[in-house]
């Protein structure tokens, strides 16, 4: 029976250190759990952090990553204390002793209480977090939309320019633009991660902006190379209309030289000369102005462009003159009395004006109609005077003279009305 009972009481004693070791293996499971869970919470803080730091550098976001370095400096502590727990004991070995593994229990305990005291010191830091994290993810959610169109914006000039090049325009300005902004693309691929969510930003819509200024000039190429042709043609046509027009010149100059005195035409006397040489230098610059478009050198072609024209209004508006003066010649020798009527009407309607509502003119407006009737009365005196040739050239600019002044009057009497 002694034997029995022994028996019976060593049994007894291995199963207590069998429920120890249990009670032991189960706080070991239990603390892994929540080491589990705490290195879990921690990535979780970690990614939140990153989230705030790629979206803003400010104070807000460093104290936050000073809080979080100290408090996983306090986790480390308890990590390693529950390391040292479970590499204690080897709560495998079926002989270990029941006082080992309640030890072991107890630590292991404590180091899950450690562990969930860390636990609750981060679900209060990352709760703290939220407003910062909630507004990063904000500026976050512009990123991709940003990022896409840009991308978008790089295609499509792309794809503007390839058709340009299609047409048989260079573009070589445009092209080294584009390709300008692939290192910036490299960039934007790298991510807010690298970069941050205002660099980002700022580099997508810079990239957007400049990558849509090469599209859309790209597209008015073709349109711009068609209104250069357009005009240097239309320029073509207006210089030989005026090697056209220029015949007219000599004629005109024989007839004035021939009727009227040497005051009448003797200011257009290198008019003929004048005309040839701007004909000349507008064709040559015409042909520079479509060399440059072959060429793709838009802002010379343009700038011979303006050149040709300026040439040929001065040599058309020379043209016009000597013309005109034979026609006004003509006229005012056949009837000098109708540009003598149409003056004295002018005086006489500014008179009237001046004496509107009035006893007497205001002088302002009296002397220089005064001296105007004056002006006019010596220039047909003159005229009469004259003889058989009366420098009519200047009896016409007189009496063009007089009338200016008759308005000026005018505009100043219905100025402050």
């Amino acid at each position: 029976m002694r034997v029995a009972g022994g028996g019976g009481g060593r049994g007894g004693w291995w199963r207590r250190g069998d429920g120890a070791r249990a009670e032991a293996v189960a706080a070991r499971d239990a603390a892994q759990q929540t080491f589990y869970e705490l290195d879990s919470a921690q990535r979780d803080a970690q990614l939140a952090l990153e989230t705030i730091r790629s979206a803003e550098n400010g104070a807000a976001s460093g104290r936050a990553q000073e809080d979080f370095r100290v408090l996983s400096a306090r986790i480390d502590q308890v990590t390693v204390g529950y390391l040292s727990a479970l590499d204690a004991y080897d709560l495998e070995d079926p002989e270990l002793e029941a006082a080992a593994a309640g030890r072991a229990r107890r630590q292991l305990e404590q180091a899950k209480k450690d562990l969930e005291t860390q636990r609750a010191e981060l679900d209060a830091f990352v709760q703290r977090l939220q407003p910062l994290v909630q507004q990063a993810e904000s500026q976050l959610i512009r990123v991709t939309p940003a990022v896409e169109k840009a991308r978008q914006s790089l295609l499509s000039a792309t794809t503007a320019l390839e058709a340009v090049r299609a047409a048989g325009l260079k573009a070589d300005d445009l092209a080294a633009r584009l390709a300008e902004l692939g290192p910036e693309l490299t960039r934007l691929n790298e991510g807010v991660a690298r970069h941050g969510v205002p660099a980002t930003l700022q580099r997508a819509e810079d990239v957007a902006r400049r990558a849509e200024a090469v599209r859309d000039q790209a597209e008015q190429l073709p349109q711009r190379a068609r209104d250069i042709d357009r005009r240097v043609g239309s320029l073509r046509t207006r210089v030989q209309a005026l090697e056209t027009r220029a015949g007219t010149v000599e004629p005109a100059l024989s007839e004035l030289r021939r009727r009227f005195s040497l005051s009448c035409w003797q200011d257009l006397q290198r008019v003929p000369v004048q005309t040839a040489e701007a004909g000349a230098a507008a064709s040559q610059k015409l042909d520079e102005a479509a060399r440059a478009r072959d060429e793709q050198r838009w802002a010379d072609a343009t700038g011979a462009i303006g050149t040709v024209r300026a040439l040929l209004e001065t040599a058309e508006g020379s043209v016009t003159a000597v013309n005109d003066r034979l026609r006004q010649l003509n006229e005012v020798s056949h009837d000098p009395h109708k540009e003598i009527e149409r003056t004295r009407f002018a005086l006489r309607d500014a008179q009237r004006l001046a004496m509107t509502g009035r006893q007497t003119p205001d002088p302002r407006h009296a002397a220089p109609l005064d001296a105007a009737v004056a002006r006019l009365d010596r220039a047909v005196a003159a005229l009469d005077e004259a003889g058989r040739h009366p420098d009519y050239w200047h009896f016409l600019t007189e009496l063009a003279a007089v009338r200016e002044t008759a308005a000026e009057v005018v505009s100043m009497i219905r100025g402050p009305r």
